[in-house]
Order: C-alpha cells, then structure tokens, then sequence
C-alpha cells in the first residue's frame, strides 16, 4: 500500500470516528431523559412525540430533495454509510424505544431501561469504533471491546440507580447480548424496553 492509499484510509478512518462520535453524543444526550420525565412527565413525552412526527416529515421531505435547514444538515452529518440514499431510521428507533419504555413502564424501569440503551449501546459502538480489534463471528462488525464496554456502562449505570450490584450485573449480561446482536438501528427500540422490562419482572416486583 503506497502513502497515498494509506493517507486515503487514515482521512476516512478519521471521518468514521467524527460521524461516530457525533451520533453517540446525541445517542449519550439521551440519558437526560429520565430525569427531565421526572419533573415533567407529560410535556416530555408531547415533546418526544413531535420530534419523532417532526423528523419524520424533515427526512420524507429530505428524500425528495428538500433540505431542511439545520435538520438536514445534522441527518448527513451523522448519517452512516448504509443510510446513503436511505431514510436515516436510527433517531426514530431511538425516541421511539424511549417513548415506550416511558409508556408502558413505571418510571423506575423506564429509567434502566433508557440508561441502558443511552450509556450501553452509546458506548458499546464508540468503544468499538475505537478500540475494537477482535471481531464477534455472526455479528456484522460487533467487537469484544464493545461487548465489554456495554455491560461495565449498564452494569454502573444501573447499581449506581438501584443500589443492587447483582441485579446490575445481570442487566448489564442481557444488555450486551442484546447489543451484540445484528439488529442495525432496531437495538435502540429492543434495548430500552427489553432490560426495562426484566428489571420490572424480575426485580422491581419483589421491592
């Protein structure tokens, strides 16, 4: 491989890191959400409403070649490279899995639920984009480092929440075997409302 190649894959290794990091802060921002739900439940989830009907619009309207200022802007930069050409579906899935988690669990649950997909999934894609050097079989790309840095992210996450070491380890084992999954954008959905639900059925029931 000449210099020239080699300047090539640096340049588009660093622009993968950039259009990473700048979904994952998103994606780490969504770890507020609990705590704006408690202290203002129904307005939040008015709000999560209208930002999943608002960019819904903003990317049909995106596919037919109107750009919307600002929005548009956010949605290419952050796009991956299966998006290209492609509704972008992970910002969806994301407020979605929030919002149903939000609806159909108590709060508490929710609560693990979303820090699980916000820290977990976060960094497990960070980290792997990073420092991922061994690669799962069958699992399109995902890394043992991004495994390992979703169940330590669920895993304090939800002990520092519930005060339960155990049942934060157990989350944080479900979490990333969720995580490691081929599921594409559709972890953001399973994630919030699957660790919510066990910590629900499993744990919250018997307090």
């Amino acid at each position: 491989m000449n210099s020239v190649e080699n300047g090539i894959l640096v340049r588009q290794r660093i622009n993968s890191l950039r259009k990473e990091l700048f979904r994952k802060s998103i994606h780490l921002c969504s770890g507020f959400v609990p705590f704006m739900l408690s202290i203002a439940y129904w307005p939040v989830i008015f709000m999560l409403v209208f930002a999943v009907i608002g960019y819904t619009i903003c990317e049909v309207l995106r596919m037919h070649g109107k750009n919307i200022p600002v929005i548009s802007k956010i949605t290419e930069i952050a796009a991956r490279k299966r998006d290209e050409n492609h509704f972008v579906l992970g910002p969806v899935t994301l407020v979605l899995g929030i919002l149903i988690a939000a609806l159909c669990l108590p709060l508490p649950c929710a609560t693990v639920g979303i820090y699980a997909l916000s820290f977990g999934d976060g960094l497990a894609s960070l980290v792997g984009k990073m420092c991922g050097r061994i690669h799962i079989p069958l699992t399109q790309g995902k890394t043992v480092a991004g495994s390992l840095a979703c169940f330590t992210a669920v895993f304090l996450s939800t002990g520092l929440y519930c005060h339960n070491w155990i049942t934060a380890a157990i989350l944080g084992f479900c979490a990333s075997f969720i995580e490691v999954l081929p599921l594409k954008n559709f972890d953001n959905l399973i994630i919030p409302i699957s660790i919510g639900s066990i910590y629900f059925f499993f744990f919250y029931t018997m307090l």
